[in-house]
């Protein structure tokens, strides 16, 4: 039996009250988490999962929809504790995330740095040194837009760049349900793109929101915001009208 479980996960960051949704899809062969956390959650993901009814230690694949710290954090702690389990990501991250190439994200931090105020530099700083401690981790199977799988009833792979220009979507045909990783947030219940200070290429994020209104969707999971299921095709062109 396909199932698909949400998992909220609270907690402190800077101070600041944050919650994640990773999902866990689970049938009878396969348990595949999309999205691990920051760095030292896998106690978070594992207490959660044990919550909701899921044996954790039972994982086969993990899917990262991009190399954002958030989502990739906790990746080698997984490796670590269930060595057998495959990490997925779409072709085009997985340098980033083996450590081929250094991290877009901190390029992205090191290309600002000269032009922030001398004030903000020291927390800048230590803002790089905390995305240059992500541990690293091979990736097995590397996904291409389209890809679909027969796991859990059946999932196809959405490239959706913009957020990151490796960053994908998985969409789920049979319950008409898109996890949208971080092409797509809730915030006071309004669905949208991340601010642009977190997207590396607006133009490319609106047209990844232009694709999904080629799917069926009758909800959505967003990994900051978690599930979202009012006037979706509206509230989709209404993110590419803006």
């Amino acid at each position: 039996m396909n199932k698909l479980t949400v998992l909220k996960i609270k907690f402190d960051f800077n101070g600041d009250k944050n919650i994640i949704y990773p999902v866990i899809l689970s049938d009878e062969n396969e348990v595949i988490l999309i999205d691990c956390g920051y760095p030292n959650f896998l106690p978070l993901i594992k207490n959660a999962s044990k919550e909701n009814g899921i044996d954790i230690s039972k994982l086969t694949k993990i899917i990262i929809t991009h190399h954002d710290f958030d989502h990739m954090g906790a990746l080698a702690e997984f490796k670590r504790e269930y060595p057998h389990v495959k990490v997925l990501s779409s072709i085009d991250d997985e340098k980033y995330i083996s450590g081929k190439e250094k991290s877009l994200r901190l390029q992205q931090a090191e290309s600002i740095y000269d032009k922030i105020p001398e004030d903000e530099k020291e927390s800048a700083k230590e803002f790089q040194r905390f995305i240059e401690t992500i541990e690293n981790v091979q990736v097995d199977i590397c996904l291409k837009d389209n890809d679909s799988f027969s796991w859990c009833e059946g999932i196809e792979i959405i490239a959706t760049p913009g957020h990151m220009p490796g960053h994908i979507s998985i969409y789920l045909k049979n319950s008409k349900t898109l996890i949208s990783g971080d092409a797509l947030v809730v915030e006071n219940d309004k669905l949208m793109i991340p601010y642009p200070q977190y997207t590396l290429d607006m133009v490319n994020a609106k047209n990844s929101i232009k694709k999904l209104l080629n799917y069926e969707i009758d909800r959505i999971i967003c990994y900051h915001g978690g599930l979202y299921t009012k006037n979706i095709k509206e509230s989709l062109e209404n993110i590419i009208s803006d």
